[in-house]
């Protein structure tokens, strides 16, 4: 199985236009509602919802926006969320904002933002997140934003994008082209990766065979991370667990999630780090590093990652 999410470059329709981004969504992915506008303007929002308003930054061309629904209904919003931003990341979009549901401004936000219409497009006022990217190829500004939320059966993804117009879609489950991005196993001082980069691969990690609970050793790479966070006390990370294909994806999932929690209480209770700084998630087997059809590459698939969850 592929990443949940491979990033694929898009052909440009002339040499002056920037290269547009196409993210290939899941199988398990149906695009909902796409509305196209040709020559438009989007206030995309760069900051909370607050009584004087929302900061906004606008772009105008070809305006696209599509909502999908994914039928996986035991991923988090940072589940779907997280993957997207690792790939458009690489495509060299830069993060102007992001923001969970009441840091956002909660209902104020949800309503001073655009939101394709239900049920195409689902919104949990209690449960969301937004991204907003921008970035600049050729003098070509290209802004895109996500807005992901999920109900009970599903999650959900809403994609603007606006700039140069382009040949494609902005995001497209039948893409054969597609080109899969693996997430590379991170090493070295785990300190500056976390700052230049925003996430590491825990690679020392043991647990107990066929157990969510965290071997009795030392390992290094708390010990760099509780050091890191000790230092760095305004900062928080998530805790991200992922497993081989091996089995259910709810099985993998609510595995992966215990071992993340495995890692935060080691480093609250060895670490003595605030719970404040941490918290825990589960992929299962939906960003996989490696080939699930070697005992190899499944090894490498079943792995803890932090990822910093900071915007400042």
């Amino acid at each position: 199985m592929t990443r949940f999410f491979a990033l694929l470059i898009a052909a440009t329709v002339s040499a002056d236009q920037a290269a547009a981004v196409t993210l290939d969504m899941p199988s398990n992915a149906t695009l909902e509602r796409e509305d196209l506008a040709g020559l438009d303007s989007y206030a995309m929002p760069t900051g909370p919802w607050t009584p004087e308003g929302l900061p906004i930054l606008t772009g105008t061309g070809e305006v696209r926006k599509q909502a999908w629904r994914i039928e996986a209904p035991g991923l988090t919003t940072l589940q779907l969320l997280q993957p997207l931003m690792d790939q458009l990341s690489e495509a060299g979009f830069e993060e102007l904002f992001t923001c969970t549901d009441d840091a956002c401004g909660g209902f104020d936000f949800r309503f001073a933002t655009p939101v394709l219409p239900a049920p195409a497009m689902h919104v949990d006022l209690g449960d969301y997140r937004f991204v907003a990217t921008q970035r600049v190829v050729d003098g070509n500004t290209e802004l895109l934003s996500i807005l992901a939320s999920r109900s009970s059966s599903a999650g959900f993804v809403q994609v603007i994008r606006v700039g140069a117009a382009v040949s494609g879609p902005v995001a497209s489950a039948d893409a054969p082209a597609a080109r899969a991005i693996s997430t590379p196993t991170i090493t070295g001082d785990l300190a500056q990766t976390l700052e230049a980069v925003g996430y590491f691969v825990l690679s020392d990690l043991a647990f107990q065979t066929g157990s969510a609970q965290l071997g009795d050793a030392t390992f290094a790479t708390l010990d760099d991370l509780a050091e890191y966070l000790v230092a760095n006390p305004e900062r928080t990370v998530a805790l991200v667990g992922h497993t081989d294909s091996v089995g259910s994806l709810d099985g993998n999932i609510a595995l992966s999630k215990r071992r993340a929690g495995s890692v935060l209480e080691r480093l609250v209770t060895s670490y003595d780090i605030p719970r404040r700084q941490l918290e825990a998630e589960g992929m299962g087997y939906l960003s996989p590093v490696a080939t699930n059809l070697t005992e190899e590459g499944r090894e490498a698939n079943r792995r803890v990652e932090v990822i910093v969850t900071s915007t400042e």
